[in-house]
């Protein structure tokens, strides 16, 4: 029974040692600096000090990607308390403990005298405790000057451009985002990436600090050792200066090497990670590849070291016969390397071939599919404006593009494609252009640290600021600095901000050309998502045998409602009257015609004031059967079109334009009302010239029903005079 409880509590121990090797490993280090350890203890912890050290090491080396390691710098806090713990150890004991001047004292730590005897080559005389002091001074040079100096350098430059070049990287992150070319799963992973390399750079910052000052505590204990040792040595162990010195020198090097060697690993492992690459690839592969890039190089060397022998060859032939030895190796190692090289070369000319031939006989070359495909959506900023769409500062426009997407697809039922950001240096630093595949559909200067303040009537006081006009409505407009915005919102004017102007300028372009965003992928998007929830009336509209319809068709019908700004959001009831009517006539004009009418309410309410009432100018049927006398209809099913002649097109133009200006000038929208076969007709002759103008049929209006109240304003009427508007 008593061995079995051993035997548990033994586990039991194991097991909260397995748990909390950490914690306990610190308090054993904090130990080491006021608690006297045991000779054997010390030789232990030197022991797994230099072993620690060199797992450290390797594996640094074996660790493609610094942030790969991201408990590097936690490591290398806890390695060199560990070493610092173990140097006031064995300093304490070197003091403390008799020495025996002419071999080995077994009250000294073994590892200690077994590296100063290495160093001094075993031999008790003043020459190799000569030599051995030498080289350890100048080993603590060369760590100082080269190693531990050059790791701290490295490491506060890493930090500083990475830091730096932070918002550069979340910038590109957010702009392919923007675009579509990543997803978001792939931009937050980015980003957790970007975060981890911006912390661990700077951590590695504030660790390099901490190896920096260990070699200085060792350099400053090594000398504790000497002088202390050598007044120990005489005072109290009786000893003469001459063997206090050479005794506790020897000792002294010993320790010191314990405690140099591991802080010198920990400093070139802390400058190799800060110097890796930025690629997945093994640090011996990058070397590997690096060094056999061109065969020439060892052909030149050998040659070189062959030469250097010839001309050694009257004043040593030892060196002679090394040099040309070695010198044909590398000759030997370059020529097989350049025979591997031209080896490829003719592999990968002989592939290039093969696949120049395929394509010429009918295969599409790899120069026409490495052409990337154009933008659908594109915003280009001149670069005074590139903080508008930095995360650092805000990143104000990159939230309302956003919101932009989102509110076009609730208002129009158009699902806006990614806006890919970019900066163009062609462009004026204030200047910034929106295109549509490629072309320009809208360009405008802003400046930053300014406002734009528009008279929209309420203005009490005119105020002084530079002139300009509005981009989204062409209203004019002044700007004001920032500190005199409160003056100009006192005085009545409308004020925006940057980034909002490009935001209105952008939704206003969307809506003028949502039928040119609209494309069959769109199409196919907006349809696959209705069909989740209305997979019976997608069917019928897809596969029907009498109403088929194809992505083409469909795009026809709801690109022609987008040019009159009618949302196409209730897709369903779109796509239930293209196969109600399917079956009767595949016109697209037709077919518009019949959905617009499925959509009366929505189109009525769309225009209709706050109380339901829709305010209408009326065509009369005189001039609605002069544009429906000119209709022409092409005959490969493009839109028809009214060919008026010269005579009859200054008519209309004269009856459309007083009407409309007629109508403004009420205050109301400009809303003229036809009958259903001209409709669209009538809509094409005048949105040229007027592009809000708004053409609704009577069929529309009945379709309303009872919801929509409709007031007659004025009529478009004809009479011997010319044309007449009444009753406005």
């Amino acid at each position: 029974m008593a061995e079995e409880a051993r035997r548990v509590n033994t586990i039991t121990v194991l097991n909260f040692l397995q748990r909390n090797i950490v914690g306990v490993a610190v308090v054993i280090v904090a130990l080491f600096l006021v608690i006297p350890m045991p000779r054997v203890f010390i030789d232990i912890t030197m022991a797994l000090n230099l072993a620690l050290s060199i797992v450290i090491l390797l594996t640094v080396m074996y660790t493609p990607r610094a942030t790969d390691f991201t408990t590097f710098p936690r490591i290398l806090l806890f390695a060199t308390l560990f070493g610092l713990g173990i140097n006031i150890s064995s300093t304490r004991l070197i003091l403390a403990n008799p020495v025996n001047p002419r071999g080995l004292s077994h009250s000294q730590s073994a590892m200690v005298q077994a590296f100063a005897n290495i160093v001094t080559g075993g031999g008790t005389g003043a020459t190799p405790v000569v030599i051995g002091f030498v080289i350890f001074i100048i080993l603590i040079v060369v760590q100082v000057v080269v190693i531990t100096k050059g790791a701290t350098r490295v490491s506060e430059v890493a930090a500083r451009f990475s830091l730096d070049s932070m918002s550069t990287k979340k910038f590109d992150i957010g702009n392919r985002l923007n675009s579509g070319l990543i997803t978001e799963e792939e931009a937050q992973r980015e980003q957790d990436a970007l975060d981890r390399s911006v912390d661990f750079y700077s951590t590695m910052d504030g660790a390099s600090k901490f190896v920096s000052g260990n070699v200085k505590a060792g350099i400053f204990i090594t000398v504790v050792n000497l002088l202390g040792g050598f007044a120990v040595g005489m005072a109290l162990n009786g000893m003469s200066a001459g063997d206090a010195l050479l005794s506790y020198v020897k000792l002294t090097i010993g320790d010191g090497l314990m405690s140099q060697i591991p802080s010198l690993m920990l400093s070139f492992a802390t400058g190799l990670i800060v110097t890796g690459s930025s690629t997945d690839e093994p640090f011996e592969k990058e070397l590997a590849e690096n060094f056999t890039i061109d065969g020439h190089v060892y052909e030149i060397v050998g040659a070189a070291l062959a030469l250097m022998g010839i001309a050694f060859i009257k004043n040593g032939a030892s060196a002679t016969i090394l040099l040309i030895v070695l010198g044909a190796f590398f000759f030997f190692m370059g020529f097989r390397l350049s025979r591997s090289h031209e080896q490829k070369k003719a592999q990968g000319a002989a592939a290039a071939t093969k696949n120049t031939t395929q394509g010429a006989g009918g295969t599409a070359s790899s120069d026409a599919g490495s052409i990337a495909p154009l933008d659908t959506l594109s915003l280009e900023l001149g670069y005074a404006l590139i903080p508008l769409v930095d995360k650092e500062k805000g990143a104000e426009l990159l939230e309302r593009i956003t919101r932009i997407r989102h509110e076009s697809a609730l208002d129009l039922g158009l699902i806006v494609p990614p806006i890919r950001i970019v900066d163009n240096m062609t462009l004026d630093p204030n200047e910034y252009s929106f295109k549509i595949r490629g072309i320009e559909a809208g360009r405008s200067k802003i400046r930053l640290g300014y406002y734009m303040c528009m008279n929209t009537g309420m203005v009490s006081e005119e105020i002084q600021g530079e002139k300009t006009k509005d981009p989204a409505f062409g209203m004019n407009a002044i700007w004001v600095p920032e500190e005199r915005r409160t003056e100009a919102e006192r005085a009545g004017y409308t004020v925006v901000d940057p980034p909002t102007i490009i935001a209105t300028h952008l939704t206003e372009i969307i809506k003028a050309h949502a039928a040119e965003i609209l494309g069959r992928q769109e199409v196919s998007a907006i349809i696959n998502r209705i069909k989740e929830t209305n997979s019976v009336v997608v069917d019928e509209v897809l596969n029907g045998e009498r109403t088929k319809f194809t992505y083409g068709d469909i795009q026809k019908v709801l690109q022609a409602l987008l040019e009159e700004r009618v949302s196409i959001r209730n897709i369903v009831i779109i796509l239930e009257t293209l196969a109600n009517y399917g079956a009767i006539t595949k016109n697209t004009w037709d077919l518009v015609e019949k959905v617009r009418e499925a959509l009366g309410l929505q189109i009525c309410k769309q225009y209709a004031d706050d109380d339901n009432t829709l305010r209408v100018m009326n065509l009369s049927q005189d001039l609605s059967q002069m544009i429906l006398e000119h209709a022409t209809r092409p005959s490969d099913g493009s839109e028809p079109f009214a060919a008026l002649d010269p005579v009859d097109a200054r008519l209309w133009e004269s009856a459309v334009v007083s009407a409309y200006n007629a109508i403004r000038n009420k205050g109301y929208l400009p809303v003229i009302m036809c009958a259903p076969n001209v409709r669209r007709l009538v809509w094409k002759a005048t949105s040229r010239e007027m592009p809000d103008i708004i053409i609704i049929s009577v069929s529309e209006i009945l379709a309303a029903g009872r919801s929509i109240k409709v007031e007659v304003v004025g009529e478009i009427a004809e009479d011997k005079a010319g044309v007449t508007i009444k009753n406005v």
